[in-house]
């Protein structure tokens, strides 16, 4: 017994020791947010020797005559209907592969799973050329059509996994109820998915929000930039960087994606959990 209370609490030091080296950098961003630009590079300390608020203020005041909160309202346009599209069309290419029968379904799915292979770097040319023929460059159009035609596989892998995971039987008994197939996925499938499908909707946010490349390809105009284009607009404004506006508005930047992280994290690791048991 006094064996088993020694290992566990070994187990929490060694488990809290990781989560405080993981979470440090985290925390020297958020406290430098708090100092002037000479003590970030002059002091090794955690906490400021003086906390100032000159880093917020002038971070979202910004630079290009664009204030800060623009870049946040951009992000959140072109990441919003990114997300919602995604789980849309997630869904419904997964309950095609995980409920129906159809001549090539299986090459059309190892097919689908080889896109996951492909490099960025081997569509990008392909994707750019296609979106400017539309016209659809300096808009979030390329973002909503990619999602909206399941362009990334991972979720729907994701989804499928899941799907294939719950009895059919259930789909049996709401068809005699006299249920059709829109109305078993509506009713049946969606509501007991709920977990993956926001696992996915998590994802999809992290990695819209962050993502650099995709909108320096397909934006040019700097009122439509999102926040990580905004953050690196502040490093090339002038010779002389304002490092702690920098790390204010990352840290800004970094709360919505945090705030929604926690509030949806019990269906996150459920939906991790169960994707991963069910076969």
């Amino acid at each position: 017994m006094v064996k088993r209370k020694i290992k566990k609490a070994g187990l929490y030091i060694v488990v809290t020791a990781t989560a405080v080296i993981m979470g440090y950098p985290l925390l020297w961003l958020f406290f430098a947010a708090f100092k002037d630009n000479a003590e970030i590079f002059t002091s090794i300390a955690l906490l400021p020797e003086k906390f100032t608020l000159e880093g917020f203020i002038n971070g979202w005041k910004s630079t290009a005559a664009v204030p800060f909160s623009l870049f946040l309202l951009n992000s959140c346009k072109m990441v919003a209907p990114t997300v919602l599209l995604t789980a849309a069309s997630a869904c419904l290419v997964a309950y095609g592969f995980s409920r129906f029968e159809f001549a090539g379904r299986k090459v059309l799915f190892t097919v689908m799973l080889s896109t996951m292979m492909l490099p960025n770097t081997v569509i990008m040319i392909p994707r750019y050329i296609l979106f400017n023929n539309f016209g659809w460059l300096n808009s979030y159009i390329p973002f909503y059509i990619m999602a909206a035609m399941a362009a990334n596989p991972f979720f729907t892998y994701l989804l499928v996994q899941f799907f294939r995971g719950i009895p059919a039987d259930l789909d049996e008994a709401a068809y005699i109820d006299g249920a059709g197939k829109w109305q078993i996925l509506i009713r049946v499938i969606l509501p007991l998915a709920k977990a993956p499908i926001v696992s996915a909707a998590l994802f999809q946010t992290v990695w819209t929000w962050n993502d650099f490349f995709n909108p320096l390809l397909y934006i040019d105009r700097v009122k439509a930039y999102p926040v990580s284009l905004g953050l690196r607009l502040a490093i090339d404004a002038d010779s002389v960087v304002n490092w702690n506006s920098i790390i204010a508005m990352s840290c800004v930047s970094l709360l919505p994606v945090v705030l929604l992280f926690v509030f949806l994290q019990k269906y996150f690791v459920q939906g991790i959990a169960t994707t991963g048991m069910k076969n």
